[in-house]
């Protein structure tokens, strides 16, 4: 039997969560993760050195397993971005857990909420982030809930906005919260504090607040992006007149970030974010060559994404509403209506060279086909509060299930032959896409590409039959092109033989490499 610590994580497939696990493996403890769908998990990397528990939070009886025989349990789950009321859905789910813990006898809960002010009226998402931590506190086990504002990290929901923000606006009608203080930490510094609180003295049961050395207002954070981007730096206006609902909007069409979600962070971004007490360095020393400022978080951050290494995104976190069911088997398609759209395709590229072009499709290769429908499409579904087309993809060349991409998520891949998106995007029904390369006799690829779409009521049937006109150009269009660059992948390739392999960016481990 294990001699070693046995530490739960709750949040695992989220962006903090899916950092945390292979530190805490590093850092020698046995890990069991606790997720709703294991399925997302297939392609990370440290899968199979993790025990996978399936759960979902809100369901006392499908958790209660996962806590036996658990030193440390980190709560890294949230339901912000939900529809409705998520700090009931937050409140509820803590309180499973506080109690299960307790009958487990759980040595120790680590938790990592919101930085806020006292003596205020909060936020929807910092009064709920407050009152769960409450919860863990008030459970009986000792708890240390962590407090961080800002995460500077590649991937994470701040530093998305604020470099959408930066890159797409030369100038900046703002509202007048641009210019309160907050704390930001790099999300390296944030794990650290997770990974030292495990060790913290036996019996401790209290918050702390955490921050890097940088106290910014929101508008310095924006413009010291924009220096370390290489940009201009952009004037800001603080406009009384743009409420919090207001600008939501707004970072709603010129970010990815989508409106159910870019509602509580602007809402919280009313308040001046900076710690209150430094109680935590007394106890876990600053890491060696001390807290990362924030413009080095920023720089690091965005080398991650210049070089493909992005581990973890806030893209990657459960979409509320979204659909989640599996595609029913063929032939009979479980009972459902369905409407398909077929292409198959004939090619001299080889399957490894078809798969390539398959898998990297999205971000900035875009679909192969009338890119301006494509936008059009995208900003339709920003418009309605949707994800639209701009969330992009975490790794320019590979796939995980569970990623998302642009508007899709992957449901399954198959590597080298069959890829499964599922559509994130607002529509009256649910619709995957589907595309397979497999070896031709004779030499050569076959290639398929399958839509596929079971429509909700009249406004499915609706709007299956209005957009069929633009499927008769757009998906032919889009398999006439895939097949088309596999030749010019292939003929690249016999030209410019590859360098050595870059390495893939889900397997960072060490502390060096986050960002």
């Amino acid at each position: 039997m294990s001699t070693k610590r046995i530490a739960l994580v709750t949040g695992a497939t989220g962006y903090i969560g899916g950092r945390l696990v292979p530190r805490l493996l590093e850092a020698g403890f046995d890990v069991r993760v606790l997720v709703r769908s294991p399925q997302k998990l297939s392609d990370v990397p440290w899968a199979g050195k993790v025990e996978i528990v399936k759960g979902d939070l809100s369901e006392r009886a499908s958790i209660a397993d996962a806590f036996e025989n658990v030193d440390v349990l980190y709560y890294l789950v949230h339901s912000m971005g939900g529809k409705g009321s998520f700090d009931g859905t937050e409140l509820a789910s803590a309180r499973n857990v506080a109690e299960l813990a307790l009958v487990a006898q759980v040595k120790r809960i680590v938790y990592l909420g919101g930085l806020h002010p006292q003596g205020v009226s909060l936020s929807q998402h910092l009064r709920s982030r407050a009152a769960v931590g409450s919860i863990l506190m008030q459970s009986g086990v000792p708890t240390v809930a962590l407090q961080a504002g800002v995460v500077i990290g590649s991937g994470s929901t701040s530093f998305e906005m604020i470099r959408h923000l930066t890159e797409v606006l030369p100038y900046m009608p703002a509202p007048k919260w641009v210019r309160n203080f907050i704390q930001p930490i790099a999300v390296r510094d944030v794990l650290y504090y997770l990974i030292g609180a495990a060790d913290l003295p036996d019996g401790l049961n209290r918050t702390f607040d955490i921050g890097g050395p940088d106290v910014l207002r929101y508008g310095q954070m924006m413009n010291g992006y924009a220096v370390e981007a290489g940009l201009h730096q952009r004037p800001i206006a603080p406009l009384p007149v743009l409420t919090p609902w207001l600008a939501s909007q707004w970072v709603n069409l010129v970010s990815p970030i989508p409106r159910n979600l870019a509602v509580p962070i602007i809402e919280s971004l009313q308040f001046e974010c900076v710690a209150q007490e430094h109680d935590i360095r007394s106890l876990i020393p600053d890491p060696e060559g001390g807290l990362t400022g924030y413009r080095r978080a920023v720089r690091l951050a965005l080398g991650k994404m210049r070089d493909g290494q992005v581990e973890t995104s806030w893209q990657d976190s459960y979409v509320q509403g979204a659909p989640s069911d599996t595609l029913p088997s063929d032939p009979d398609w479980a009972g459902h209506t369905v409407y398909t759209d077929l292409q198959v395709r004939e090619t001299d590229a080889k399957p490894g060279d078809l798969w390539r072009v398959i898998e990297g499709i999205g971000g900035d290769n875009g679909w192969y086909s009338f890119p301006l429908a494509w936008a059009v499409r995208g900003w339709m579904d920003k418009v309605v509060g949707g994800v639209g087309l701009r969330r992009g993809r975490r790794n320019p060349d590979h796939l995980h299930t569970g990623d998302a991409l642009d508007f899709w998520r992957v449901e399954q891949i198959k590597r080298g032959n069959f890829l499964r998106l599922r559509a994130e995007m607002k529509v009256p029904g649910r619709a995957w896409l589907e595309m397979t390369a497999a070896p031709r006799e004779g030499g050569g690829s076959h290639y398929t590409q399958r839509a596929v779409f079971f429509p909700r009521g009249l406004a499915g049937r609706l709007y299956w039959y209005s957009i069929l006109p633009f499927h008769g150009f757009i998906f032919p269009g889009m398999a006439n092109r895939i097949t088309e660059a596999a030749l010019r992948e292939a003929k690249r390739k016999n030209e410019h033989p590859e360098p050595t392999a870059r390495v893939d960016a889900s397997k960072a481990t060490t502390a060096e490499e986050i960002a």
